[in-house]
């Protein structure tokens, strides 16, 4: 079950209850997404915004073994290997007209910035298990010295020196 991204940023403690339910109020009357408005009106910053979108997006999301799926080689053509392993999306194969990608809820958030501008099609998303998802990128995306642990990193994945 999903819930509203204003709750969410309650929940974050980005928001009180108040604005929140003053955020409605003002939506009802000009038809504006609710987190531009969250930004306008109280300074909410935007990456709060899309962090909460995400984690409402994860709520909806179906979870997969991207070690056990079918993935295309006209999908993974779309990300270079070293854009798999530093925005942790794994592009899985095309299905009515969509890209199915890969990630995890961790970097839902960077890797829905991330395919917005890279993938030229519409995308789904699906999530896995970082160590998972980790093993699928040195299956598909293999890079000397990446490892399936370096998924849990946050930034750009790489041995370290």
């Amino acid at each position: 079950m999903s819930m509203r991204l204003g709750d969410l940023l309650v929940r974050q403690g980005v928001l009180t209850e108040h604005q929140r339910d003053q955020i409605l109020d003002f939506q009802r009357t000009h038809a504006r997404p609710f987190g531009e408005l969250a930004e306008t009106l109280f300074g909410v910053a935007a990456e709060a915004v899309e962090q909460a979108w995400a984690t409402q997006y994860a709520m909806l999301a179906d979870t997969v073994d991207p070690r056990d799926a079918r993935v295309r080689p006209d999908a993974l053509s779309l990300v270079s290997r070293r854009q798999a392993w530093q925005f942790k999306v794994l592009p899985m194969g095309l299905e009515d007209g969509e890209v199915r990608v890969c990630t995890t809820k961790e970097h839902l958030a960077r890797a829905l910035r991330f395919v917005g501008w890279r993938v030229c099609a519409p995308c789904h998303f699906v999530l896995a298990e970082a160590e998972h998802l980790g093993e699928a990128l040195m299956s598909h995306y293999p890079i000397t010295g990446f490892t399936a642990d370096l998924v849990h990193a946050r930034g750009l994945a790489g041995p370290t020196a």
